[in-house]
């Protein structure tokens, strides 16, 4: 095919094939007669991969699959359109030729193909759209690219991946929430957080107390838990520091970084750093992702996929404005992912850290000391308490999932 040639199709499951010498991200947006999708539900990729009619997948010998079974696209769509993005950070397709290949996806045949030709500095590209033409469905080749990646293709066709307006605007919660009921202050929405009862001992690594107070050097009477009043707090795994300094919860804005480096030189990992959000019951109320940048009015924001945060060595952070977050927010979960199907043992110096997200100071920090031949890791939690503070706990803990959706379920019983 050339661009802007069309064909009809003679399968109703059609699957479109992008592969290139290089590793790409490979999507699919479902759009309605005004060129939109109606939410971000119809944007399919590796990190939500099925759609109404439309699914997602990595193909064995490399490149990524976008599945049309045009019976099952709901009658408001009339177009799919499939795009590729090289998954590596800033690269674009100057010098690399991706080719779309769309075969009937129940018996494999090769129904067309289609290799854009001229590519330069573009970071992403439309390559095939599926489209319905009076009750038929056919195949264009469009080979339209874009300079600003796959966000600003999402964003052309309606999702919401947009960055939004920095932490200093954010939205800011009264002080205090209503006094504590019935329940002790130190147990959390779903009983005492790991160490709470227990006296926890300070870890080596958290420097000498400053001159401060006498009040703020010690722990009240009988607590026995680390709160950030002597700085930096380094936890390790399954240890819980409360948000508190001076006496008063933080309400703040924080920044959750995360990092990661490849265990082999030369070898590179890609990982996918996400949060979960949970209600008293466990139940997910919503999650933050590389594809779902801003979630519960802002209150939670992604920094995007394959960016650097603040501080030497974070891969990807996300900012949690804990004043704004909604009262049915009572657990977050941090999670890291590794799609391609990468390993955590081939990981090394994975950690996590808290950040003040104004001043840049780091808070918490959690160094993963040991690695299992897995695909996820749940990294952190953050509990508010009945009391209003907030606690984090590390985790450190592996399952085998690839994506955050795999996490939702192990992410509950963590907390």
């Amino acid at each position: 095919m050339t661009p802007g040639s069309n064909l009809p199709l003679n399968a109703v499951r059609v699957a479109v094939d992008v592969t290139a010498p290089v590793r790409l991200d490979v999507s699919g947006l479902l759009l309605a007669a005004n060129g939109k999708v109606r939410s971000d539900d119809d944007f399919v990729f590796y990190n939500q991969p099925s759609g109404p009619g439309v699914t997602h997948s990595a193909a064995a010998g490399g490149g990524d699959t976008i599945t049309v079974d045009t019976a099952a696209v709901p009658d408001g769509i009339e177009k799919i359109v499939v795009t590729a993005s090289p998954d590596a950070p800033g690269a674009t397709f100057a010098g690399t030729e991706p080719t779309g290949t769309v075969r009937n996806a129940d018996d494999g045949s090769v129904l067309a193909t289609f290799t854009p030709p001229q590519l330069g500095p573009e970071t992403a590209l439309v390559v095939v759209e599926i489209y319905r033409r009076n009750g038929a469905w056919k195949v264009r080749a469009v080979g339209q690219g874009y300079a600003n990646g796959l966000a600003g293709i999402a964003t052309d066709f309606g999702v919401s991946v947009e960055e939004p307006a920095a932490p200093a605007a954010a939205p800011q919660a009264p002080p205090a929430p209503p006094a504590p009921q019935a329940p002790p202050a130190t147990a959390g929405q779903w009983g005492p957080p790991a160490g709470a009862p227990a006296p926890v001992a300070p870890p080596a690594a958290a420097p000498p107390a400053p001159a401060a107070p006498a009040a703020a050097a010690a722990p009240a009477p009988g607590s026995g838990k680390i709160n950030l009043d002597k700085g930096r707090v380094s936890l390790q795994k399954n240890q819980t520091v409360s948000l508190v300094k001076g006496g008063s919860p933080l309400l703040s804005s924080v920044k959750m970084g995360l990092g990661w480096e490849p265990a082999f030189r030369g070898k590179s990992i890609d990982l996918d750093a996400s949060v979960i959000a949970y209600g008293p019951d466990r139940k997910k109320v919503d999650n933050c992702f590389f594809g779902k940048l801003t979630i519960l009015g802002g209150a939670i924001q992604h920094s995007g996929d394959n960016l650097t945060g603040e501080g030497a060595g974070d891969d990807e952070a996300i900012t949690v404005h804990l004043g704004g977050l909604p009262p049915e927010v009572t657990g977050l979960v941090f999670v890291v992912n590794s799609f391609t199907g990468q390993k955590f043992s081939d990981v090394a110096k994975a950690y996590c850290r808290l950040l003040d997200a104004q001043s840049g100071e780091e808070l918490v920090r959690f160094d993963l000391t040991h690695a299992e031949p897995r695909t996820g890791v749940m990294m952190a939690k953050l509990i508010r308490q009945f009391s209003g503070e907030w606690e984090m706990t590390a985790l450190g803990e592996f399952v085998d999932s690839r994506t955050v959706r795999g996490m939702v379920k192990p992410a509950a019983k963590a907390l």
